[in-house]
């Protein structure tokens, strides 16, 4: 692939006045999304178990293993961005009415601390998705910024994009829901084994698929992608370790740099992400920005995991194959 030293000159100086604005905007919830965070009624003894959970994906995976047995909620209305998110008194209420808290952890939910604190729910029980994820640091592949202010303290916290790591979730949500509510086990395990068996399909999918393109490199925007790309024998290069880091001319030109230094196939943007530099970047060096989805805007079908991880497979085989 040739690179045009003129043209991505050009583009620096196109792009840099707009470095300050540039950063992740995220759609703001809508009043249907407010509804979905309102807290429940207290729960009396005997009725079902309320479950409160994080994001998007927690959603899915604790809703596809508890299914009718208990009533599960989300804090952060879908197209949020978690990173960013202030708790309201309807989570705090949520979480004082709440017989479990299901959580991603890894330092992702940096709201839930002071939360749980003001919710004062002396018998409320966590469960925490990634317990025992052995995790990748933001300085254990390649990155075309440096650490700032923005580390997550357990490591890199996107496990849920990885099939094979999502299937951990699935088996610590289970087995936080069992030690909680123990009289609906059987359907718990029935639940889980089945969501599991889908899980281990898509990997088989995405092995066999992505196979041919062992070491294909890909650009992203934001550092969601380590463990996919890992899992795959691919490598990921990205721009920010969170969405809402701005940007650096030092930043544009790491950029610019990583393109030509790992012969760069794959520019992926995020829906809600203010792509700009990514777009400029696939102009001035001839390759297609393609979208790729972190999984935190959706419907709330546990379903709906399988058919955006297979949207993100066909863009990575489309882009990795493209040149």
């Amino acid at each position: 692939m040739r690179h045009h030293p003129g043209r991505i000159g050009l583009f620096l100086g196109a792009l840099l006045p707009i470095l300050a604005a540039n950063g992740c905007t995220q759609t703001e919830s809508t009043a249907q999304s407010q509804n979905q965070t309102a807290s429940p009624p207290a729960a009396k003894s005997g009725e079902t178990v309320k479950i409160v959970t994080t994001f998007l994906p927690m959603y899915w995976f604790t809703k596809a293993v508890a299914g009718d047995k208990a009533q599960v909620d989300i804090l952060v209305p879908p197209g949020s961005e978690v990173h960013e998110y202030q708790a309201t008194p309807a989570a705090v209420q949520a979480i004082a009415q709440a017989n479990v808290l299901v959580k991603n952890g890894l330092g992702l939910e940096e709201f839930l601390k002071e939360t749980v604190k003001n919710a004062g729910n002396s018998s409320l029980k966590e469960i925490e998705a990634s317990k025992g994820i052995k995790t990748l640091e933001e300085t254990d592949h390649d990155h075309a910024e440096e650490k700032g202010d923005h580390e997550h303290a357990g490591g890199n916290p996107h496990v849920w994009l990885d099939p094979s790591l999502a299937k951990q979730q699935v088996e610590n949500i289970r087995d936080g829901l069992v030690a909680a509510d123990p009289g609906n086990q059987t359907t718990y395990e029935a639940n889980a084994a089945a969501y599991i068996q889908q899980l281990e399909a898509l990997d088989k999918e995405f092995q066999q698929r992505l196979q041919p393109y062992r070491g294909c490199t890909y650009v992203t925007f934001h550092d969601a992608y380590p463990y996919l790309a890992k899992r795959y024998q691919l490598k990921q290069v990205a721009v920010v370790q969170i969405p809402e880091d701005s940007l650096s001319p030092a930043d544009v030109q790491k950029a610019v740099g990583a393109v030509k230094q790992h012969k760069v196939k794959a520019l992926l943007g995020e829906p809600g992400t203010d792509n700009k530099l990514l777009q400029s970047l696939s102009q001035d060096l001839n390759l297609t920005l393609r979208p790729i989805d972190p999984l935190e805007n959706g419907p709330q079908d546990p379903d709906h995991y399988f058919r955006a991880m297979r949207n993100n497979l066909q863009t990575i085989e489309a882009a990795c194959k493209e040149s």
